[in-house]
């Protein structure tokens, strides 16, 4: 899907299982926790020792996205999962769904952990906290990798708007909540399957996981939130943007059959040291549909120089 928008714009507890255990799980050793910060409680999972790497994940999922690479960071690394506000088994404010207040969720959480600088890794909606956190406190983060979804303000980003591929950018509302409640699973199976290389690797279980996380009361008006907040996102990116761009090292990561290689060329409108990296036969959802090919990517930018 997010190849036919680029070709639009001209080729631009205590054991942290899985809260459903029903998608990879974490090694056993994690540990959950609820952790409160800036006016919200997040559900955490971590694990492993050595340097910390924060894990932020995207919409239509949760912190559980991040098994299969938890496990492999953990030999090596501290590893911290969060939900990010509004979803999983995080709280749900009434508010503060901006990216720019969930960056200083994540400054918090790393607080509360005593945590000074991380590594860090996002997918999707993650992505747009992953960058509103390298925005605002660059000394935190050390290295960047931002996985298949644009940033709002950056880049090509109005054009992204238009396109009507992207009709959930705009769908929300009291109406909308009751158009979905009961049916979160037929709506999240729209994205599942029109975002993905192969609807398959999307397995069964994780969908059923996933749905009744968001069939939780308020998450989906919440997750509306989330896309109602890209306007504000916008303005708040291009601000910082108008006083240089982002300058730790970046991984682009795009799904061959998303948005591939141009995934580098958006971001690098915000960030002036960028790699890019395709994950073969992948659509959007890379750590489901090809996840040791994702985990090595991931893995071979990490263990890289600066």
């Amino acid at each position: 899907m997010f190849r036919r928008i680029l070709a639009a714009l001209g080729g631009l507890t205590l054991l942290a299982a899985p809260a459903l255990a029903q998608v990879h799980p974490f090694p056993a050793g994690f540990q959950t926790r609820e952790i409160a910060t800036n006016g919200v409680s997040l559900h955490v999972r971590t694990g492993g020792t050595g340097p910390a790497i924060l894990l932020l994940h995207g919409y239509g999922e949760t912190g559980d996205m991040w098994g299969a690479l938890a496990e492999d960071l953990a030999r090596d690394h501290t590893v911290i999962v969060p939900d990010l506000r509004g979803i999983g088994l995080s709280s749900i404010p009434e508010r503060g769904y901006e990216k720019m207040v969930q960056a200083e969720d994540m400054a918090g959480l790393l607080d509360a952990l005593n945590v000074r600088s991380a590594e860090v890794v996002a997918h999707d909606i993650g992505n747009m906290v992953a960058f509103a956190l390298a925005a605002r406190h660059p000394q935190r983060v050390t290295k960047l990798v931002l996985m298949d979804a644009p940033v709002p303000g950056v880049g090509p980003w109005e054009e992204i708007l238009k396109n009507p591929l992207l009709w959930h950018f705009r769908f929300g509302g009291p109406d909308m909540e009751r158009l979905v409640a009961g049916r979160e699973r037929i709506y999240l199976d729209r994205f599942w399957n029109e975002f993905s290389a192969n609807p398959a690797r999307f397995t069964e279980a994780s969908r059923a996981h996933y749905a009744a996380l968001y069939a939780r009361p308020g998450a989906m008006r919440a997750g509306f939130a989330q896309f109602a907040a890209f306007d504000q996102d916008a303005i708040d990116n291009r601000a910082f943007l108008a006083n240089g761009r982002l300058t730790m090292p970046v991984l682009a990561v795009g799904g061959e059959k998303s948005f591939g290689t141009a995934m580098a060329g958006v971001i690098q409108a915000g960030a002036t040291n960028v790699t890019g990296a395709v994950i073969p036969d992948a659509g959007h959802w890379l750590m489901e549909e090809q996840p040791a090919a994702t985990v090595a990517a991931i893995r071979g930018f990490l263990d890289s120089r600066p």
